[in-house]
């Protein structure tokens, strides 16, 4: 999806903002070009010049477009084996015995009666 084709996309052109004196306030050098089958929008407020403004935002978009249509890569599920199962298992229980001596002791009085 390289080529992008002219009836395929609209061009806006707009003052751009911020710093860059009386020429970047008066001139309409900002780009904005939407592809109206997708949707989707590259702007470039750049450079002073519309014509390097239309290129840079151009290359924007068709870069977009690239990652939009990119078919992604089917997911393969994987499961762990069973050595690695065991593993887990194990260090689980270390992990609880370790917890489970860090306990505070709760005496509690039982009446044993005449020895």
């Amino acid at each position: 999806m390289t080529n992008v084709k002219s009836d395929n996309i609209r061009i806006e052109y707009y003052k751009s903002h911020g710093p860059g004196g009386q020429r970047k306030n008066k001139k309409e050098t900002a780009v904005r070009i939407t592809h109206l089958a997708s949707g989707i929008t590259s702007i470039s407020t750049d450079e002073r010049s519309q014509a390097q403004n239309k290129k840079i935002a151009l290359n924007r978009l068709k870069e977009k477009l690239k990652r939009f249509y990119k078919r992604k890569k089917k997911r393969i599920p994987t499961q762990k084996s069973a050595k690695i199962k065991e593993m887990a298992l194990r260090a689980k229980k270390i992990r609880s015995e370790i917890k489970r001596l860090r306990r505070q002791i709760k005496f509690i009085d039982y009446n044993i009666g005449e020895l």
